[in-house]
């Protein structure tokens, strides 16, 4: 049999955006090419007419146009003409790919695809970067949009042929909602790099590196209050942030407002080069975020032997992957004084954590390698069209 034809949907690109779902779903791209296979990635113009970002699988831009509010919210219309986008696109090219992976997130990708290759052969994988309960909902949109979308995402989780997730953590979800279903968890700690001999010396001052949007999901504000108390035990510890949002004007004022300006850097975007110093130069990476479908971060750290510290949460896949003095060390709480005394174990734990969080990288890659997912996803495909 040949290799299948594949299509991924999603409207947004690694490296334009620099996203953990954006590298997963570029690798995963990659991947399938490895294999054999041609892959259309159809998502959203960013840029200047042929000058797209350099890929092995063909870059199928179908809309142009902002996903994002000024809060850093998702606009439901901008969802609304990606997924219409998306809808037309698979309508002119019904019988053009055997396998489609359409991004979950915005929702309205499901239906659109769904619909327009009804009495196809196509073979719709859903991939669900996040599954959120109704109050998550009604906080992230408000009241009524919150509704519908929690609404919309029950039924979508009854559409395609077969779901992927990013972590159990959301697979579980799936199954809470959708009875009988078997989502494939998607092996994605080899996103992150390859296993290396990498340094676990660190320099003599201690720092903690932040990467992330500055949105308020993330709870960077919440970190500083934690930094505070941490530094009346560890009184030379830094902080470095790097990334960019909407909340990044309230983080300065609450660094200046709590005297920080010192210790802490806002360094906003950097390139790869310079992200990897800070991160692997840092006695750890601090990730307070709320929600996460993976926390890739936390594997991109590991890659570097840096630990990490995340906070427990009922919409955050990231402490999955953080073992208590193995990885790192998950606060039970966002709590000041719990955060603070998670920071001030992982610096304390010192170059023997690291060690060990290097070789939980090396063994996690082997066991959770994104290879070993493109090839059940082909299985899938594959016992389907036997029938």
């Amino acid at each position: 049999m040949p290799e299948p034809r594949v299509a991924i949907a999603y409207d947004c690109l690694f490296p334009t955006n620099s996203g953990g779902g954006e590298r997963v779903y570029r690798r995963l791209a990659e991947v399938f090419v490895e294999r054999g296979s041609h892959v259309d990635y159809l998502t959203r113009q960013q840029w200047e007419a042929g000058s797209a970002p350099a890929a092995t699988f063909s870059v199928v831009p179908v809309w142009h146009g902002d996903i994002y509010d000024a809060a850093g919210t998702r606009r439901p219309r901008s969802a609304a003409l990606f997924a219409l986008a998306l809808f037309r696109y698979f309508v002119r090219h019904r019988a053009q790919h055997d396998i489609v992976v359409v991004c979950a997130l915005p929702v309205l990708n499901v239906f659109a695809v769904q619909l327009a290759l009804l009495g196809t052969r196509s073979f719709i994988v859903s991939d669900w970067l996040e599954v959120w309960d109704w109050r998550k909902w009604r906080r992230y949109s408000g009241a009524a949009v919150g509704t519908i979308a929690f609404l919309l995402q029950r039924v979508a989780l009854h559409l395609g042929h077969l779901h992927t997730v990013n972590s159990t953590f959301t697979g579980s979800r799936i199954r809470h909602y959708r009875r009988g279903a078997r989502p494939v968890t998607l092996g994605l700690v080899d996103v992150a790099g390859s296993a290396t001999d990498a340094p676990t010396a660190r320099p003599a001052e201690p720092s903690l590196v932040f990467v992330g949007r500055h949105i308020p999901d993330k709870r960077l504000r919440d970190l500083l209050p934690a930094l505070v108390i941490a530094r009346t035990s560890i009184e030379s510890l830094t902080l470095d942030i790097v990334g960019t949002g909407p909340e990044t004007a309230a983080v300065t004022a609450r660094i200046r407002e709590l005297g920080l300006d010192d210790c802490v850097t806002l360094h906003g975007r950097v390139a790869e080069p310079e992200l990897q110093r800070l991160v692997s130069s840092a006695r750890a990476l601090v990730n307070p975020s709320e929600r996460e479908g993976f926390g890739l971060v936390v594997a991109e750290a590991a890659a570097l032997a840096t630990p990490s510290v995340v906070v427990a949460g009922v919409n955050n896949a990231a402490a999955d992957l953080v073992v208590d003095g193995v990885n790192g060390f998950v606060a039970s709480s966002i709590d000041a004084q719990t955060l603070a005394d998670a920071l001030v174990r992982v610096v304390e734990a010192g170059e023997p954590l690291r060690k060990s969080t290097r070789d939980w990288f090396a063994r996690a890659r082997v066991t959770s390698g994104l290879g070993q997912s493109v090839d059940a996803i082909t299985r899938a495909y594959e016992s389907r069209r036997a029938r």
